[in-house]
């Protein structure tokens, strides 16, 4: 089932004021069956919180691009919240940059940075130089603003993020996003070259392949941090809100800069990071009220886990947020949506293309019955459907759409 390209506008004409509405998104928790157990890490969670809600909501499953596509988080997100990921296509750049709280100015190209480990061949032997601490990326970031210099009318600017992640930002005139990423996606082969996409994207990427030489030759004694891969460049323009689209007074709550730079940029409040899942939710329930009738509450741990490809570690998030679902449904959302971004199997401890499982529980929802909350037995009245369509049938759940015609 196709949406049409313009379902979205149509959304936005017939908004409308009514309920609240609570997206509950689990970070990569789709999955793959897992060799040892045969099931996914859905099925293999304990879940009798979600087993319970799931018996009273509508299921299925949603594809957040399209057949095939591997989605990042940026566009998988992008979908869930009714945005065409393909007609709003954001950079990680710009959302790490936002998500930090970095002054962020149209024009600026940003662009994640991996700090990563490569051995004397140039070869990439680890994306993540074994997770360094965000102290150490600190002291990384503070070396390379000592040692590199970028001949050009702006300025540059190099954040820490988080652990391996950083960002990059570059401030001056005739600058395109339109560059090539530079980090391969795998390990046993050199990073990419920063290859402009466009000619207006040229000067940046000069400037891109100008930072990675000097960073090259900064870090080449560091232990593991011994170089750097970037991804995500995009020239930082703004988007329409999800107030001035859809009438949502949203709240974010989430943990990753990403997410809450993603939320910034679509004109949600963002609350402190939490420090941990009893905190998230804890927040939830502190700012539930009159202020906001959209909230979204982000679980990173579920993908963190299977892009380590480790199993047991996902299933062990997945059951601690049925742990936590209890206080969530005390707060009596009119409408609450548990659903994923993407699939992250820990098999392929990578990002992967399958359909991500979805319940819709409501007053107005049809309940198909359904017992367990994953991706085989969520196949229920909702089908199989884009990503995109999750936003509208929220809304409707809420009773936040006018009649559509006479």
């Amino acid at each position: 089932m196709s949406a049409p390209a313009d379902i979205s506008t149509v959304w936005e004409a017939l908004a409308r004021d009514g309920g609240r509405i609570v997206y509950l998104v689990l970070d990569g928790a789709g999955g793959l069956r897992d060799g040892a157990s045969g099931k996914t890490a859905l099925e293999m969670a304990r879940t009798p919180n979600f087993d319970r809600v799931v018996r009273d909501s509508a299921c299925g499953l949603l594809e957040l691009v399209g057949p095939g596509i591997m989605p990042g988080s940026g566009p998988g997100h992008l979908a869930l919240f009714g945005y065409d990921p393909l007609r709003f296509r954001l950079g990680r750049g710009v959302l790490s940059a936002l998500g930090i709280d970095f002054d962020l100015r149209e024009g600026d190209v940003a662009a994640r940075i991996n700090f990563a480990s490569v051995d004397s061949e140039s070869r990439v032997t680890d994306r993540r130089a074994g997770r360094i601490s965000s102290e150490t990326n600190r002291r990384l970031c503070d070396r390379l603003r000592n040692a590199v210099q970028l001949d050009f009318d702006g300025e540059w600017f190099l954040e820490t993020v988080a652990e391996h992640r950083a960002v990059l930002v570059l401030r001056g005139p005739n600058l395109g996003g339109e560059v090539r990423d530079t980090d391969p996606q795998t390990t046993g082969v050199p990073p990419l070259e920063p290859e402009a996409q466009t000619d207006a994207a040229q000067p940046t990427a000069e400037l891109v392949r100008a930072f990675i030489g000097q960073a090259r030759d900064a870090l080449a004694d560091e232990a593991s941090a011994n170089a750097i891969l970037l991804r995500g460049f995009q020239r930082h323009a703004p988007i329409p809100s999800l107030q001035a689209r859809f009438g949502l007074k949203g709240l974010c709550i989430a943990q990753y800069p990403m997410y809450r730079g993603l939320s910034r940029l679509l004109g949600l409040d963002v609350v402190a990071p939490p420090e941990s899942l009893d905190a998230a939710f804890g927040l939830l329930a502190d700012n539930f009220g009159d202020a906001h009738d959209f909230y979204f509450l982000h679980v990173k741990g579920t993908d963190k886990h299977g892009e380590d490809g480790d199993f047991h570690g996902k299933v062990a998030v997945i059951e601690a947020v049925d742990r936590l679902l209890p206080g969530l449904l005390d707060l009596q959302p009119d409408v609450l949506v548990v659903t994923a971004d993407h699939s992250t199997p820990a098999v392929m401890a990578a990002h992967s293309w399958h359909p991500v499982p979805v319940m819709i529980r409501a007053a107005g929802a049809r309940a198909d019955g359904i017992g367990h909350f994953d991706e085989y037995a969520c196949r229920g009245g909702l089908g199989q459907r884009p990503g995109l369509h999750l936003m509208g049938l929220a809304l409707a759940h809420a009773g936040r759409l006018n009649k559509f015609g006479a």
